[in-house]
């Protein structure tokens, strides 16, 4: 089923690669495109030593306000030069606190499109709000390098596969970009031979039986980790998507990534479409 409603989370500063990526997508699938805008409340401390100054908690609410609308506004002109159908809205977000308030907006949509945490423009929580999105909203997620993209029409996409359900759930939710793509490699790292079988062959036929041109590839023993053997593989072969799926389970904090998820999610140069 193609793309029919998708959110953006609209970055309050530089390039807007995420909105750009959705507004396109939008444009592809003739979909609705949401983009999302948070402001970002300032916490007052419990511990004060006297009440925050209330000109001061004005000002702050104000300036948290001031760059979600100028983020929407940023967002608004972007959509009318697409052409895209739209709607921009605000979420309200008290800094560290829950993110409920998002994900209300998040789930009733296909595809949650954000950017990739950008180290010259750092966004708040953004570490966290990938975090939560991808595990409590119940969609797929898209995420864009914030350096941006050289196409927004993937031609080869690596589809990382472990036989999981997570790696399963994501493929479902990329078939519609999957359909549109020239090649699909189905990748499968293991640490050691298979003892029957081609790894990786039921999941490329279910796809060649959505008239895809798919290969196999089997990694054996990689010498680096999974992360870095699926980045290494992305640079040596000019893969445009990488789909796979997310892995984390609660500890100290509330959530906390895989290892390999966070380090690509971390040094990704193409999007990564993921489900958990």
């Amino acid at each position: 089923m193609p793309f029919k409603d998708i959110l953006t989370i609209v970055d309050l500063a530089g390039s807007q690669a995420g909105a750009k990526y959705a507004l396109e997508l939008g444009r592809q699938f003739d979909a609705h495109v949401t983009g999302l805008a948070i402001a970002f409340e300032p916490v007052v401390p419990a511990f004060a030593a006297a009440p925050m100054p209330v000109d001061y908690l004005e000002a702050a609410h104000e300036q948290a306000m001031g760059a979600a609308k100028e983020a929407q506004k940023q967002f608004d002109e972007l959509a009318r030069l697409s052409g895209t159908k739209i709607e921009s809205r605000i979420a309200e977000v008290l800094t560290g606190g829950p993110l409920e308030g998002v994900m209300q907006h998040c789930r009733p949509t296909d595809l949650v499109v954000i950017g990739q945490a950008n180290p010259d423009t750092p966004e708040p929580m953004r570490e966290l709000l990938i975090e939560t999105v991808l595990f409590e909203s119940g969609v797929p997620v898209l995420l864009v390098p914030y350096i941006g993209v050289k196409t927004y029409q993937p031609e080869h996409v690596l589809v990382g596969w472990d036989g999981s359900s997570t790696a399963t759930r994501a493929i479902h939710a990329a078939l519609p970009v999957l359909e549109k793509a020239k090649k699909v490699t189905v990748l499968v790292i293991q640490k050691s031979d298979p003892h029957h079988g081609q790894p990786g062959a039921d999941i490329a036929t279910y796809l060649a039986r959505h008239n895809m041109d798919v290969t196999i590839d089997v990694i054996t023993n990689p010498q680096t980790g999974v992360a870095d053997t699926v980045l290494n593989y992305v640079s040596d072969n000019g893969n445009d998507l990488v789909v796979m799926g997310g892995y984390g389970h609660s500890r100290m904090r509330e959530f906390l990534f895989g290892g390999a998820t966070r380090e690509i999610l971390g040094a990704m140069t193409v999007p990564v479409l993921m489900a958990h």
